[in-house]
């Protein structure tokens, strides 16, 4: 199985305006007064690549322990699409009208609409997936989070996706488990020989 990473490190990646930045700081160091390493991580859940639960924008909301593990795994299908922002048309155009999971490839600028995101509710998705910071445009988040989190699609932003080519896959990305928070960072992986997932397992040999 050949895997691509396409998570960015928590640590590097672009932060969202108005959040706080990630800091990782060093309290132990091997030396004289320590024999090992050790590390305090201070960071915003939706750093880096990371999935929104409906708790980010829905009051009494499902948490980030609460999403349905089967939508991180599976098949998904990497769309690239340049134009900014995602319509209604681009949607009903563009979209497997099947997929599960759908992953935006936008070079971290592609957004939707309102309305696009609404269109696109109405899929059989269980994952939206986007390189860019948000799945919506700045200023104008609430709507566009509440059409896909309403319909309990997570949301799976941060991407790191320069490196694959549009086309399907299998996706493994799954989120830090943080009590009952609104979102988690998470780590990502396409197979890109997803169709080995899909042959049907062997039979176990009993021995009589």
């Amino acid at each position: 199985m050949h895997l691509i990473d396409i998570t960015r490190d928590i640590t590097t990646a672009e932060v969202y305006p108005g959040d706080p930045p990630t800091v990782v700081r060093r309290v132990k160091t091997i030396g004289e007064e320590s024999d090992y390493n050790l590390s305090v991580l201070c960071t915003c859940v939706h750093a880096g690549t990371h999935m929104d639960a409906p708790l980010h924008f829905i009051e009494n909301g499902a948490g980030v322990t609460e999403l349905p593990s089967e939508a991180f795994i599976g098949p998904c299908t990497v769309l690239e699409i340049k134009d900014s922002p995602i319509t209604g048309e681009c949607v009903n155009r563009r979209f497997p009208q099947n997929a599960e999971r759908v992953l935006i490839k936008g070079n971290g600028e592609v957004t939707f609409m309102d309305s696009a995101a609404f269109e696109a509710a109405e899929l059989p998705l269980r994952l939206i997936g986007t390189d860019a910071l948000s799945v919506g445009m700045q200023g104008s988040e609430l709507q566009t989070h509440k059409a896909f989190l309403r319909k309990g699609i997570v949301i799976l932003e941060g991407l790191d996706l320069s490196a694959v080519e549009p086309g399907n896959y299998f996706l493994i990305a799954l989120p830090m488990k943080i009590g009952d928070a609104e979102g988690a960072p998470a780590r990502a992986f396409l197979a890109d020989d997803y169709v080995f997932w899909s042959k049907p397992l062997e039979q176990p040999k009993i021995r009589r």
